[in-house]
This record gives C-alpha cells, sequence and structure tokens, in this order.
C-alpha cells in the first residue's frame, strides 16, 4: 500500500478485517506499505500490521512478493503508480478520484484495458456502493420499484473546512488534489446517482466558488483541518470550497428500472463550509412508482416511499437484516455498521472478483466518466454556468 494517513488507515482495517468475518479465497497479507517519511510510515506500519516497509513506491513494484498495489496517496500521484503496477503485472487499487485530469484517467484507463486481457485487474474506490442501504436502494432500483425515474438531488455536506484559519494542506492545493470539494467529495455522489441510477450524466450547468482565498501555513492539524497561526505566513487555496451544478442524465443502462428517454435530471451540491454537517453524504431518487431517500450521517437506514401506499408516507427501513447487502456477515439483526465497514466490503468485492478472473467494479472506465464529468462541471463554472456537454 502506498500513503497511511486517514485512506491508509482505514484501507489497513478494511484488509486485516475482511476475511476475518467473510470466507475469501484468497488471503490478502500485508506485506509492505510505503510512504516517503522513514520514520512516519514504520509507526504507521506497526500500528495496522504491515510486515515491512518502503520509503519509495517503486520497491513495491519491483517485489516478487506483492500481487497487488492499493494506493492511498494524493491524486497527483496516482496515474504514475498505477500505470507502472499494472504494467509490472500487479492488480491495483486506487482511491478517488482516479486523478487529476482526464488525460491522466485516460492513460490510467488504457493500461487497465490492456493488463484486464491479462488477468491483470483494477479497481477504483468508490466506496459508498458498499454502504449497505446504497447497495439495497440500487437493488430497489434495479427492481423497478420507483418506476420510471425522474429527479435526482444529491448532497455531500461538511463542515471541516469552515474555520478561515483552519491550516493549508494538500487537499487545498489543485496541482495535488486536482479540485477541492468537487473531487474530494463531489466525486462520490457523482458515482452514487450514475451507480444507482445505471445512467450516465450527459451534460451540467456548473457554480464553483472558494470562500476562503489564502489560509494559514502550518498550525495544529487536527483530522482533516485543524487551525493556524493567525499571525504567521498564508499561502493561497487554489481549489474550491464549494460546488453546485445541474445535471442531466441519459437512458437507462442496465438492471429492470427504466427512465425516460432523455433520463432523470438532477441537482448536485458538493461543501465543506457546511456548519453543523459533519458528514452528510445524502441521495433522493423520485420515480413514478416512488422515492427513495439516504443519509450517510443516519447510514443503517434507508426512506421508501411507495405511491401505492400514499397514505402511509415514507417509510423507514432499517438496513440491519441479513437480507440485505453484506449485512449477513457481521451483527445480529439491528445492529449497526459504521463508516469502516465499505471498506472491508470494498476489500470483499475486489478479492472476489479477482479469484474469479473477472473485472471488478467500480472499474478504471467507470472512475473515467466520473472524471469526465468533474471536468464538466469546472469548465461550465469557468464559463459563466453555460451548458457543458460531458
Amino acid at each position: 500500500m502506498v500513503g497511511y494517513s486517514f485512506m491508509g488507515a482505514v484501507h489497513s482495517h478494511a484488509w486485516r478485517t475482511a476475511p476475518r468475518f467473510f470466507d475469501l479465497p484468497l488471503a490478502p497479507e500485508l506485506t509492505a506499505l510505503a510512504g516517503r517519511n522513514a520514520a512516519g510510515v514504520q509507526v504507521a506500519a506497526d500500528k495496522f500490521g504491515w510486515d515491512s516497509v518502503e520509503t519509495d513506491w517503486r520497491r513495491l513494484i519491483e517485489r516478487d512478493d506483492i500481487d497487488l498495489i492499493d494506493i492511498c496517496s494524493p491524486g497527483n500521484t496516482h496515474a504514475e503508480i498505477a500505470i507502472a503496477a499494472l504494467e509490472a503485472g500487479k492488480h491495483v487499487l486506487c482511491e478517488k478520484p482516479l486523478a487529476n485530469s482526464v488525460a491522466e484517467a485516460e492513460k490510467m484507463t488504457a493500461v487497465a484495458s490492456s493488463a484486464a486481457e491479462r488477468g491483470v485487474y483494477s479497481m477504483c474506490g468508490f466506496t459508498y456502493r458498499r454502504t449497505p442501504a446504497l447497495a439495497l436502494a440500487k437493488r430497489m432500483v434495479d427492481d423497478g420499484r420507483l418506476g420510471e425515474l425522474r429527479h435526482v438531488r444529491a448532497q455531500y455536506l461538511q463542515d471541516w473546512l469552515s474555520d478561515a484559519d483552519a491550516p493549508l494542506t494538500w487537499r487545498l492545493d489543485k496541482s495535488k488534489s486536482g479540485s477541492g470539494s468537487l473531487g474530494d467529495i463531489g466525486a462520490h455522489s457523482i458515482d452514487a446517482a450514475q451507480w444507482i441510477t445505471g445512467s450516465s450524466i450527459t451534460g451540467v450547468s456548473a457554480l464553483m466558488e472558494t470562500f476562503v482565498k489564502e489560509r494559514p501555513i502550518g498550525g495544529d492539524f487536527i483530522g482533516l483541518g485543524g487551525h493556524g497561526g493567525t499571525d504567521g505566513p498564508r499561502g493561497p487555496v487554489t481549489v474550491d470550497d464549494a460546488a453546485i451544478f445541474t445535471a442531466r442524465f441519459g437512458g437507462k443502462t442496465s438492471g429492470a428500472g427504466r427512465t425516460s428517454d432523455g433520463g432523470p435530471i438532477g441537482v448536485f451540491e458538493a461543501t465543506r463550509f457546511a456548519l453543523g454537517r459533519k458528514n452528510a453524504m445524502r441521495l433522493e431518487l423520485n420515480g413514478t412508482l416512488g422515492s427513495l431517500a439516504f443519509d450517510f450521517e443516519d447510514m443503517n437506514s434507508l426512506s421508501f416511499y411507495d405511491a401505492a401506499h400514499e397514505d402511509a408516507g415514507f417509510r423507514r427501513i432499517i438496513v440491519t437484516e441479513p437480507s440485505h447487502p453484506y449485512v449477513g456477515n457481521w451483527w445480529p439483526t439491528g445492529h449497526g455498521l459504521g463508516y469502516e465497514h465499505g471498506f472491508t466490503h470494498q476489500v470483499v468485492d475486489l478479492v472476489n472478483a479477482i479469484s474469479a478472473g473477472e473485472q471488478p467494479a467500480p472499474s478504471f472506465s467507470d472512475a473515467l466518466q466520473v472524471q469526465k464529468v468533474l471536468a464538466a462541471v469546472e469548465a461550465s463554472a469557468e464559463a459563466e454556468s453555460r451548458w457543458q456537454k460531458v
């Protein structure tokens, strides 16, 4: 694995946990952890249970005892590492967004396609697909429970950057992160919406804003943010703080659910400035036969409205039954899951696909489609919100 901070910690947990709760056809071994800071990566390896460390990710590619590379480093590193790993015959799990540009994502996808023909597979880490409630929503849409889809309403609301003196981190540097709230959290909403509806976004009209133009260099780093000094030097924020856009979806591409010929219309919002919202990844779908609503801050439930029983209003489904996606391998009914479980389910799906010789999902091609939407949103915002085709 490359990277050992936030994503490195949760991925490490997932690799260790998956084979203890799911019967996997292959046994994951935490062989080597890579990071540039020798002391830091050793501490992380000892804490998370990795057998060895490297300070150069290229050494991972050279090692014969490694079959898969898990990329948890900033976006500007994804393309080089993933391409080198795939060309060396190693499977790849890459965190989202896939890259920092469409051009990079296209190169990665082309290499991934070629590698798959040799039985070497890759997957992008859009883990919200593995949240049981959202996986249940996908099942219900595919089963036609919502009928013809008309509206998609997606929000991803956080507040950890609301303090204007939060320090300048790599996530606020476009050269490293690619974009701000749009790529960091908006990408999740885009992928989830396209996956659940089975439809691709074909056009957008967007508005983006950076509320705080400069932030302290250094300070006390807490979680993703923290607090910097008010009197010290400040550096420029080169990414968006918030992004909103309207979208048109194409026709249904898979599953039993239906959309109109032109597809549903959508409204998306991503911000890290919504005070009081900690991780409100929300999705609502409205169709001709019913509606579904989800909020990750209440992640073990899914709200369903059945138009055939309109007097009943929305029904709250507690997604903790053994019949629900992934849940049967965990706790008794009513005992909820948490954020980390989605990453465990990601490992399960990836290992099962590799063992079966099948392309895991979401593929790099799926992630490329998300990257194209991100690029279209930025292009529209830069062009005074003019309609931009994807």
